[in-house]
């Protein structure tokens, strides 16, 4: 038998040949939107990106058998083709997230790890989650609250989306921030919300008081200083680094249940690539803490 000069390698999150959805119990959402973004655009490309260099996780590359990797088995893990949303309207946008994540993912007692795209898109998956789990609660990593009640025009803006999910009643914890306003100020201490900023990370039982059980954990990559992390529509000066971020995430994922999460903002730069291939390891990361408490 002659030898075969070719391989093909599957476009979804770690290449994987063997993806069954029926078995997967992580499904990640690509969400190529970035209609609202303010400062600079192109979040839109962040989901490929991502995907693109998760193909090259030396965790990620399957064994001869082809059915296990690092942490996990290729058949926990389902990457479903991109959620293309409506651009007629912020709020339509936000509305077909929801639809999606709850229709393709929530639905079927899987947990979903969506890839963005800008913020606002947590919005429609929180909402998605939360009709499963009643107490809910939000972990953001972040540089900006997010908690502006409208910005040009809309409250469904990337900078409002932390707004609109406190005004559902559901808990949040936030970490990393380290640019808020007057107005963002003024809200926080009226709504005491629970807020931890940059530098550095708080004590994981702190956060935990703030939290519930079942936690959904959107990670804003501008969470992370430029030094590591440029690729961001909204670069802030003074913020998270990798490795105290990576086990701050392992150790607080010991003692709750991460039932959705997302990894948006990326806004890749032509030519610079460690920043992608940060994002992609940060969402293996994440899946790996999911995949941990079972």
């Amino acid at each position: 038998m002659a030898k075969k000069l070719y391989e093909q390698w599957p476009f979804n999150f770690g290449a994987i040949h063997k993806q069954d959805f029926k078995k997967a119990k992580v499904v990640i959402a690509p969400v190529p939107y970035d209609a609202t973004s303010s400062f600079k655009g192109g979040m839109r490309e962040g989901p490929y990106a991502i995907i693109g260099n998760s193909r090259y996780l030396d965790e990620m590359l399957e064994n001869e058998s082809g059915d296990e990797m690092i942490s996990f088995k290729t058949t926990d893990v389902f990457t479903l083709d991109e959620v293309v949303v409506s651009r007629n309207s912020a709020k339509e946008a936000i509305d077909g997230v929801e639809a999606a994540i709850y229709e393709e993912i929530v639905k079927y007692n899987k947990i979903p790890l969506m890839l963005g795209g800008e913020h606002s898109i947590t919005f429609g998956a929180v909402k998605a989650v939360s009709k499963k789990y009643k107490d809910l609660s939000v972990l953001q990593f972040d540089a900006h609250t997010d908690l502006i009640d409208e910005y040009e025009g809309s409250k469904f803006s990337h900078a409002c989306v932390m707004r609109r999910i406190q005004d559902e009643g559901i808990k949040t914890v936030q970490i990393g921030m380290r640019n808020i306003n007057t107005e963002i100020d003024a809200y926080i201490k009226k709504k005491k919300v629970n807020i931890f900023e940059a530098p550095g990370l708080p004590p994981v039982e702190e956060v935990l008081k703030g939290l519930t059980e079942n936690v959904y954990l959107t990670f804003d990559l501008d969470a992370f200083d430029p030094s590591i992390m440029p690729a961001v529509g909204t670069p802030e000066p003074g913020g998270l680094l990798w490795q105290e971020t990576i086990d701050f995430i392992d150790e607080i994922s010991k003692h709750i249940n991460i039932v959705g999460a997302d990894v948006v903002e990326l806004m890749p730069i032509p030519g610079l690539h460690a920043p992608d291939f940060l994002a992609a390891k940060l969402a293996y990361k994440i899946i790996c803490s999911i995949l941990r408490r079972g």
